[in-house]
């Protein structure tokens, strides 16, 4: 661990010149999002394996079965992972689960790590937190062909809505280390607005603004922000120009799924439109009906319109 920490310590101060920025050229104008995959010339879009935890839950998916489902089933080129899906961490397992998606030619948009949080309830988990989170990092740069890694900020406390200036600085060295690490190996690494203060838009702004790495983004999970509907609706559109990620509820495909990718659009985000099932009942089908939505506002996009059902 020594090692790795002097190593970073020299990463850090040859990247210091390469700060986070919004998604804008020199000009200040937003690039263009990308619609297709460069790779693959598919449309950027993916669907995260939490969408099946009821069926994992149950012995009826496993991690190569979700990316037969992605490849075959929903004609993807990409395989959104969730931890719970993966068994292990060892240096075997991950080499299986390369092999599987290099034979499937699929990309891993993102891995959403559950249990890292960077602040735990007590001294103790935190730095348990820290041994599982570097696990997950190493994990990624193994598997090679991974854009993101989502790793929460904790602590878990639904109603905290900001952290403590001790937890402040502690949080934003440990991103900083993290996305460094992410930095050097082709990916990004960062937060989501899942759990305690990240879910405040506020708190996550102050966040980012307070990391400045070009190794580090954020997860919008649409609509997810802590408030009112109209301070949701200003995380959401504000947050935008930091977003490398994302996940697309049941409630955003069957609501306000144009006007919120929208502002990604317009944001020129440069990453994956995941979708993310909850209800662990009918998730094949019920998935199927999340693709399809957010594929049409895409494919309504690529041909000239503004995404909505009625253009185009």
């Amino acid at each position: 661990m020594t090692k790795r920490r002097n190593f970073l310590k020299k990463s850090l101060a040859a990247a210091a010149g390469a700060i986070i920025a919004p998604h804008l050229h020199a000009s200040g104008a937003a690039p263009e999002a990308p619609i297709m995959d460069e790779r693959s010339g598919q449309l950027m879009l993916s669907v995260l394996s939490y969408s099946f935890h009821g069926l994992r839950r149950r012995g009826m998916m496993d991690i190569f079965h979700f990316m037969e489902t992605c490849k075959y089933r929903y004609q993807l080129n990409t395989a959104d992972l969730w931890s719970g899906h993966l068994d292990s961490l060892d240096d075997e397992y991950i080499m299986k689960v390369k092999e599987a998606l290099d034979e499937r030619e699929l990309f891993i948009p993102n891995i959403a790590c559950d249990g890292p949080h960077v602040l735990g309830r007590t001294a103790e988990e935190t730095e348990s937190n820290y041994k599982l989170a570097w696990r997950y990092l190493e994990a990624a740069r193994k598997l090679g062909k991974v854009g993101f890694v989502r790793i929460d900020s904790g602590p878990p406390i639904r109603e905290q809505l900001e952290w403590t200036d001790e937890e402040f600085d502690f949080m934003v060295n440990r991103y900083r280390e993290y996305a460094q690490f992410a930095y050097d190996n082709g990916f990004k690494a960062g937060a989501e607005n899942h759990m305690g203060p990240s879910r405040y838009w506020p708190s996550m702004k102050k966040l980012v603004q307070a990391v400045d790495h070009p190794g580090f983004g954020i997860c919008n999970h649409i609509g997810g922000w802590h408030g009112t509907d109209e301070e949701k609706d200003r995380g959401d559109r504000e947050s935008a120009p930091y977003t490398v990620h994302t996940h697309i509820a049941w409630n955003i495909t069957e609501g306000p799924l144009v006007e919120k990718l929208t502002y990604l659009r317009d944001a020129g985000y440069p990453g994956y439109y995941s979708v993310e099932h909850h209800t662990a009942r009918f998730e094949l089908a019920r998935t199927a009906i999340q693709l399809a939505k957010v594929r049409a506002v895409l494919l309504n996009w690529a041909a000239g319109g503004d995404g909505s059902f009625t253009s185009r």
